[in-house]
C-alpha cells in the first residue's frame, strides 16, 4: 500500500479522499500485474488480467470525469530515471504467447481506420510505466501533481491503451465462453516465423490450458 502523502488541496485530505483512493487502485494494479507477469499461476493469467485492467479503468473513468486537475507547480518536478520496463515487458509477452498479438483500430473516430497490430504485454508494461510515474510524485507528497498526470495520462496515452487491451482480454475470454475458434491471425505483424495456422492451433491450445480451464469452461472429453 502507498503510503498517505501530506494534506494539500488536491487531495482534500482524510482516508477517504479522491486522491487516497485513486493512488490505493493504482498501487494495486501495478502490484496485481507484477505478481501475474512472474508466471507461478500461468493457468488464470488471463482472467486475473481481465480483472485487473476493468478495475484500474474504473480509476481512470474517475479521473476523466473529474473537473480539470491542475498542479501546484507550474513546471513538472523532476521524478528521477524512469524504471526498466523491459523485464516485466518480456515476461508477460512469454507467458501470453501466442495469443499476445491482437488487432486494434487507434481511433474510432477516425473514418476507415485500418487495424494496426498490438501487444498485451506492451500494452501493460506502458500502462504500469505511466502510472508508476504518477506514483512517483504521489509517494514524494507531490499529490495535485500526482493526480493531474494520472488525469492527464489516462486522457492521452494509459486510458486508451487500457481500453484496448481489456477489449482484447475480453475477447479472449469471450471466444472461450462462447466455444468460438480465434480468427486467422492473417496481417498481423507477430515477429514469429511460425505460419498463421499454426499460431491459430497454438492459440487455441492455450486458451483451452490456460482461459477455459482455470473458468471452469474446459470442454468435455466427449466434446
Amino acid at each position: 500500500m502507498p503510503k498517505s502523502p501530506p494534506r494539500d488541496g488536491a487531495a482534500g485530505g482524510g482516508p477517504d479522499s479522491f486522491a487516497v483512493q485513486i493512488a490505493d487502485q493504482v498501487e494495486s494494479f501495478i502490484v496485481a500485474v507484477s505478481e501475474v507477469a512472474k508466471g507461478d499461476d500461468p493457468d488464470a493469467a488471463v482472467p486475473h488480467l481481465l480483472l485487473q485492467v476493468s478495475q484500474v479503468l474504473l480509476a481512470g473513468g474517475r479521473l476523466g470525469a473529474h473537473e480539470d486537475i491542475v498542479p501546484e507547480e507550474r513546471y513538472e518536478p523532476d521524478t528521477g530515471p524512469e524504471p526498466d520496463m523491459d523485464e516485466l515487458r518480456e515476461r508477460l509477452a512469454s507467458l501470453l504467447a501466442p495469443i499476445d498479438v491482437y488487432s486494434e483500430v487507434f481511433d474510432p473516430y477516425v473514418p476507415r481506420s485500418t487495424p494496426v497490430a498490438a501487444r498485451i504485454s506492451d500494452d501493460l508494461a506502458d500502462i504500469i510505466s505511466d502510472l508508476r510515474h504518477g506514483m512517483a510524485h504521489y509517494t514524494e507528497g507531490r499529490v495535485s501533481e500526482a493526480l493531474w498526470w494520472w488525469q492527464f495520462s489516462y486522457l492521452s496515452n494509459w486510458g486508451p491503451t487500457a481500453s484496448a487491451a481489456l477489449r482484447a482480454l475480453q475477447s479472449l475470454v469471450a471466444h472461450v465462453r462462447l466455444d468460438t475458434p480465434l480468427a486467422e491471425l492473417d496481417g498481423l505483424d507477430t515477429d514469429s516465423d511460425a505460419e498463421d495456422g499454426d499460431l491459430e492451433r497454438q492459440a487455441g491450445r492455450v486458451m483451452e490450458a490456460e482461459i477455459a480451464a482455470p473458468l471452469g469452461l474446459g470442454r468435455s472429453a466427449g466434446a
